[in-house]
């Protein structure tokens, strides 16, 4: 089949795309790198222009005047330039409702020509979109992103891009997307409870990871057990990171010979997913329910990570008896006793180690996941 993956915010269609190649597909993949991560893509519509220095004043302006920046109808142009190369692909799929991140009236112009232009059209639900956001705002979710600002309204510029999503331009969006595409998959486990009983959803695809591309790193027995922290400052309240820094604190207090803590923040991607070969314990995330991108990697690389592992989560993948990643939730006193635990019971770590290794190469392996993708669109 010929392929085109429109967007790309975690790896998931670099890995798509590799696991495709190996079955003999061809693939394009088109996106913008995702800012400071620095994604490869084939086809690049990121704003360039914009970005220079000498556009920095007007830029300020514009947001002050407008809201906006320059990028988001650069991008829009951008794209709209490459569309005549994206004709009569099998598939098309779409990383979410608005990939090209630009004026949601153009957004929806492009998405309907590429639709057209195209014989299937597939969407992911794997971030915030507008179905998802009026779930959790609906109070869907026992927990969810949205909580620091439910708590906090202060906090609102850290959630605006979320909450834009419930703005009428965007709900047009998602429901000319429902009526067009062929159908509508996620990627996990936080996606499928607002999707559930839609009739365009079919069903869940894990994430695929390339483990030929992980390096594993055996996890030192010797010396202090590292925690490690990697911090995305637009991302800072909806991934919990105020719990993991206070229970970090209490933790570095409580074992100052036994733990060494290492923090980073906003790394490149490639620098990234090196940064944290030494860790034992990598915090991830607190509002979710299931693993994202970023800790199914780490859990390859066999990390002990905290992270999405609730039960409905556990209970889909039949992991009852299993401990393949540490429930995280945003509570710093069981953070606290769940990280005192594994440093005073290192064994512990060795074994859900194992054990999170064996769940991706079980549940992930980008091949097999490739294959699920290729049966779903063959059959929809």
């Amino acid at each position: 089949m010929k392929i085109a993956l429109i967007g790309e915010y975690s790896r998931l269609h670099n890995s798509l795309k590799e696991g495709l190649l190996e079955l003999g597909h061809e693939v394009l993949l088109v996106g913008m790198g995702d800012d400071f991560k620095k994604f490869p893509t084939d086809l690049n519509y990121d704003a360039k222009i914009a970005r220079k220095p000498i556009f920095s004043i007007p830029n300020k302006i514009c947001i002050r005047l407008f809201g906006w920046d320059l990028s988001i109808p650069e991008r829009g142009i951008r794209f709209w330039r490459i569309l005549p190369k994206l004709k009569g692909y099998d598939v098309v799929q779409l990383i979410n409702e608005t990939p090209v991140q630009t004026f949601a009236w153009l957004e929806k112009i492009i998405l309907k020509k590429l639709i057209q232009q195209n014989k299937k059209t597939f969407l992911l639900s794997c971030g915030a979109d507008y179905v998802s956001i009026k779930f959790m705002v609906e109070g869907g979710f026992r927990y969810g992103l949205l909580n620091p600002y439910f708590e906090d309204k202060s906090l609102a510029p850290y959630y605006e891009h979320s909450l834009k999503y419930l703005k009428k331009p965007y709900q047009k969006i998602s429901e000319f997307l429902y009526k067009s595409v062929n159908g509508v998959i996620a990627s996990d486990f936080d996606y499928v409870l607002p999707l559930q009983g839609n009739p365009k959803f079919l069903g869940l695809i894990p994430n695929p990871i390339n483990t030929d591309k992980l390096e594993e790193v055996p996890l030192s027995q010797e010396g202090k057990i590292v925690i490690f922290l990697g911090i995305n400052r637009n991302a800072r309240y909806k991934k919990g990171i105020p719990y993991f820094e206070k229970a970090l604190e209490r933790i570095r207090q409580r074992y100052p010979d036994k733990v060494e803590v290492v923090v980073v923040e906003n790394l490149p991607y490639a620098e990234y997913i090196n940064a944290y070969n030494r860790c034992h314990i990598l915090l991830d995330q607190i509002y979710s329910y299931d693993q994202g991108y970023n800790a199914l990697e780490a859990m390859a690389k066999g990390k002990v990570v905290f992270t999405g592992a609730e039960k409905e989560f556990r209970e889909y993948f039949g992991l009852q008896e299993d401990e393949i990643a540490i429930n995280a939730l945003p509570d710093v006193e069981y953070l606290v006793e769940k990280l005192s635990y594994l440093i005073e019971n290192p064994n512990k770590i060795f074994e859900i180690s194992k054990k999170s290794k064996e769940f991706i190469h079980q549940e992930h392996f980008y091949i097999n996941v490739s294959k699920k993708y290729v049966k779903t669109w063959e059959g929809n």
